[in-house]
């Protein structure tokens, strides 16, 4: 007789926090130098496995293409390894002498991240380097979809840190990922923070597990093409971010706003390139596609535009890179109008910036408040305006959207979790890295004396000077006579 999956699962959940929380003990008293020799050593793991892992990603998935994925696990190893290398996170982090206080770094313990089937390797390894580099032990719940690929990613960053001089069970996943494990390790008493990457049902989960968590909201992610704008440059960015990958990194844009004074320049750059402007019919057969029970269809998600086309039924040319649909409605009724991650976009045309304002920002009502908004324009009022009246925590200027939202072609901080903000209800607006897994403690020194408390005064009451002397009365005295008065009003 066998045992039922979810309580394998979620025997599996206890005994991994178990080891992780030993594990973590042993990470926490490592010195600065130990730490880094560790984050050092899985960076060059990264490097080595990034092209085998691609493979092994989207051979189990099915999402995605081989050459991106490498490129998406090498941005972990050659961007944000570089902007964590030096970072601070034993003892003493910083000083102000001026002010008089020191702040001292400790990390939070031991870690759940929840990994997604669209990014699977690349964010386990993504989360294991800034869980590790601020000294915490990590347990990794993965897609049922992506388990293997996220359980090799997993034991190859636990092989390298160990190298290193990690303690063993640091970094583990769970072979037997089910909604129930999901949970526990979420809600179980020795998870201290959860990191969570994964549909918005996930997302909301964490945040109601009563435990600290940083989750990111879906990026229904607009662009804006103002007239000021380099029209080819503009286009040939937005092709290549787009199509990364097939699209599965939510920073990826989903609609262009496009201002009516260059949009048939757009749209001639945008066929040069290999876009598919789809006709009336084709637009409504891949529309019916988009959505599958109320929710984005995931045999669209990652997939190629042939992959798309043959589903469709529709014939397109050969090296298709996008296929862009016009579009005037935004809402659930129009599948185009939500966040598509695949090649696909929408095509929206305004007049002018106020007109492009207002639609971008209903688009980012409509799935992706505080994610990423794209804005190509020369014109620095116009990009100030958006900068300050949309509720996008990234705002990519001049730029792929995919790239400048996880900080690969911009100086945002690197990052593959990002968070959305109160808009999207996220703790925080900012690209997680170290910083975030970590307390920082205060150690405050006296810098100025508080004056010391005036005595009371006493208080002179004056009678007749000619006969009698003055009658010095204190408040307690007076306070006294006034109770006795009152008690006697109110015997009487």
């Amino acid at each position: 007789m066998g045992f039922d999956i979810d309580l394998q699962s979620i025997q599996e959940v206890r005994d991994s926090l178990q080891r992780a929380k030993a594990a973590q003990a042993q990470l926490e008293a490592m010195s600065q130098v130990q730490i880094d020799a560790v984050i050092a050593e899985m960076a060059g793991e990264v490097r080595r496995s990034a092209a085998a892992l691609a493979e092994l990603a989207v051979q189990e998935t099915g999402f995605g293409n081989v050459p991106d994925k490498a490129a998406k696990n090498l941005f972990v190893a050659d961007s944000i390894y570089p902007a964590i290398e030096s970072m601070k996170t034993v003892g003493i982090i910083h000083r102000d002498d001026e002010r008089k206080i020191w702040e001292i770094a400790q990390p939070v313990g031991v870690i759940a991240g929840i990994v997604p089937s669209t990014n699977p390797t690349s964010t386990v390894m993504f989360k294991a380097m800034i869980a590790l580099k601020a000294r915490n032990s990590i347990v990794f719940s993965p897609h049922p979809g992506a388990k293997q690929c996220s359980f090799e990613a997993a034991s190859q960053m636990q092989a390298a840190a160990e190298r290193a001089g990690a303690p063993p069970h640091s970094i583990q996943c769970l072979a037997l990922p089910t909604l129930e494990a999901s949970k526990e390790l979420m809600t179980h008493r020795d998870t201290d923070l959860i990191l969570a990457t994964g549909g918005t049902a996930m997302v909301k989960a964490a945040y109601s597990s009563g435990k600290p968590a940083y989750g990111v909201g879906p990026g229904n992610v607009p662009v804006y093409i103002h007239r000021s704008a380099d029209v080819e440059q503009a286009v040939s960015r937005i092709i290549r971010s787009k199509t990364f990958d097939y699209g599965t990194i939510c920073a990826s844009e989903q609609a262009l706003v496009v201002d009516q004074a260059v949009k048939s320049a757009i749209i001639d750059a945008f066929i040069r390139r290999g876009a598919y402007m789809l006709s009336h019919a084709e637009k409504r057969a891949i529309e019916g596609l988009i959505l599958r029970n109320g929710g984005l269809n995931s045999q669209i998600v990652g997939k190629s535009p042939e992959a798309i086309a043959a589903l469709a039924g529709i014939t397109i040319p050969a090296h298709t890179t996008v296929f862009i649909a016009e579009e005037e409605e935004i809402g659930k009724h129009a599948p185009f109008s939500i966040e598509k991650l695949c090649p696909i976009l929408a095509l929206y045309t305004v007049q002018d910036e106020t007109e492009g304002c207002m639609l971008c920002k209903k688009l980012l009502e409509l799935g992706g408040l505080g994610h990423t908004l794209g804005i190509h324009a020369t014109d620095l009022q116009v990009i100030e305006a958006f900068g300050l009246e949309k509720p996008a925590s990234r705002i990519v200027v001049n730029s792929g959207t995919t790239f400048g939202g996880i900080g690969m072609s911009t100086g945002i901080f690197p990052s593959l979790t990002l968070g959305c903000g109160s808009y999207g209800n996220n703790i925080t607006s900012d690209n997680i890295g170290p910083q975030h897994l970590m307390n920082v403690k205060r150690v405050a020194f006296h810098m100025q004396d508080i004056p010391e408390r005036e005595p009371a005064q006493p208080v002179t009451v004056a009678t007749d000077h000619d006969t009698k002397p003055a009658i010095s009365i204190s408040r307690e005295d007076v306070m006294e006579i006034v109770k006795r008065v009152l008690a006697e009003v109110e015997r009487s």
